[in-house]
């Protein structure tokens, strides 16, 4: 009998090609295909030279090249040519099949996608897959949801690959009904965007306040790789600092231009924070950051003409770099809180079984927020599974006391010094608010239904009852109607 492969993989690009190559070294056979097939052809001769794969030519043999129920891991860019390659596939295949995009596709294509597959009899997986090309070729995060009934068909395949974190523990579990798997990596995505904007900000405040170069940055960096804010993206950083320019004899960091780029997942999950009423400043500067960074020629412009701030640094400059390491460490705490509240407020829009712990576990190993830090998210679930909020857990309280004065500190400092930290300011913020029993929304309120009569609650009676002032002698009875847009 003719060897049939184990999975197949449609898209050869940096991550499917380290995906399936993974796949392999797990004891899987592949079947491979991708648009361009001199692509598969290059790759039968150079990495996957003597393993276990089945090239293809087409999408035809791939199907006929599979066991049943197939499963075909798709890994094409986000949007149209997702559900193209689905229109594709589907006359090609068999009740009960499965299909899995392994991009990073929106949430809400995914939920539309599970639910026209299985409408056709076929099983539909969106999964989040985080780690980079080193990720996916050593083992990755991942995060698959969809249509329950296509675990089993899967979960042999993904714990293999995955990466593994304490006792062999595979950073791959399953998170819930249609999309919410795309949701959560759409999450972890948002929280990375903050991770790597306050990391900047930490670089910028010590090179422009305290002037540090690279070889002190990359000391810096290194020191606290070896504490609390140990993490992927903390060595990265350390390391990246090391790294010299062979023609300039510069560091590389100081010549690479500061205009950042984006895939559009912080923006997803800005959005998706404002659709659902979720206060999540701290992602939502992070991609403005990015925004603000694209408009280089701009800002070259404007800064010979807008006055800058004079005022020089006069304090220790140990201290300070060990306010700014705090300062980072309770902007990550408030980053992360408000990422879980997210998942919270969406697992209850969305009806997604979340499991909060368990979702802090997946990112502990493979995936780009990879940190120590997470063990503690974990815990504090594990304490309390209704957590309203990780800033409300008694480690994450403590913490965030501790570090609050020289946090305040390093926020003032950049203010006085005009050295821009958003991310670190907005989270302040939204730890003062968070903390704050009452908050100027009252006037607000006050404001709104002085010109729109959209009417208030009070202080002294029940919530849920509404009233309206006539604040004008022109203003009259009639209300606007409650609702959230």
């Amino acid at each position: 009998m003719e060897n049939k492969a184990d999975i197949g993989l449609i898209g050869l690009a940096v991550m499917g090609e380290n995906l399936v190559l993974n796949m392999e070294r797990n004891g899987f056979t592949a079947a491979v295909y991708n648009r361009t097939t001199e692509k598969v052809d290059r790759f039968l001769a150079g990495r996957g030279k003597g393993k276990k794969f089945i090239g293809c030519h087409s999408l035809q043999e791939l199907v006929g090249s599979l066991k049943t129920p197939r499963r075909i891991m798709m890994m094409v860019k986000a949007g149209k040519a997702v559900d193209e390659l689905i229109a594709q596939l589907e006359p090609l295949l068999s009740p009960g099949d499965c299909l899995i995009d392994g991009g990073n596709s929106f949430y809400g294509d995914t939920i539309r996608r599970t639910n026209e597959l299985k409408s056709r009899g076929l099983l539909f997986v969106g999964t989040g897959v985080s780690g980079g090309e080193e990720g996916a070729l050593k083992g990755p995060s991942i995060m698959p949801g969809g249509a329950p009934e296509a675990w089993p068909l899967v979960k042999p395949v993904f714990q293999a690959i995955a990466a593994k974190v304490a006792g062999g523990l595979p950073c791959c579990e399953w998170v819930g009904n249609d999309g919410a798997g795309h949701y959560v990596k759409m999450v972890h995505n948002g929280i990375e965007y903050g991770d790597m904007q306050m990391i900047c900000e930490a670089y910028w405040l010590l090179h422009k306040v305290l002037g540090l170069d690279a070889a002190k940055l990359h000391e810096v960096f290194a020191e606290w790789n070896r504490g609390e804010l140990n993490s992927y993206l903390i060595e990265i950083t350390s390391d990246i600092f090391t790294k010299v320019d062979p023609e300039t004899g510069r560091p590389v960091v100081d010549i690479v231009l500061d205009t950042a780029g984006q895939k559009g997942t912080g923006k997803w999950t800005s959005q998706s924070a404002l659709d659902l009423g979720c206060a999540a400043p701290t992602v939502a500067e992070a991609v403005f950051a990015r925004c603000l960074s694209a408009i280089k020629e701009e800002r070259v412009a404007a800064a010979p003409v807008l006055p800058a701030a004079a005022e020089k640094f006069n304090g220790d400059p140990a201290e300070f770099i060990d306010a700014v390491r705090q300062a980072l460490y309770a902007s990550k705490i408030c980053s992360y809180a408000q990422g879980f509240q997210l998942l919270r407020l969406a697992a209850k829009e969305y009806n997604w079984d979340l499991h909060y712990g368990d979702i802090a576990l997946l990112w502990r190993g493979g995936c780009i927020i990879r940190a120590t830090f997470l063990e503690k998210i974990k815990a504090a679930f594990d304490r309390q599974p209704a957590l309203a909020n990780l800033l409300l857990d008694d480690f994450f309280k403590g913490e965030i006391a501790r570090c609050l004065p020289a946090w305040r500190k390093v926020v003032a400092q950049a203010v006085m010094s005009g050295v821009p930290a958003p991310a670190f300011s907005s989270a302040l913020a939204y730890y003062d608010g968070y903390r704050s029993a009452s908050l100027p929304a009252n006037l607000l309120q006050s404001q709104r239904d002085y010109f729109g009569a959209h009417t208030y609650e009070r202080v002294d009676q029940p919530r849920g009852k509404f009233f309206h002032t006539v604040w004008t002698e022109s203003g009259g009875d009639t209300v606007s109607g409650t609702y959230n847009a």
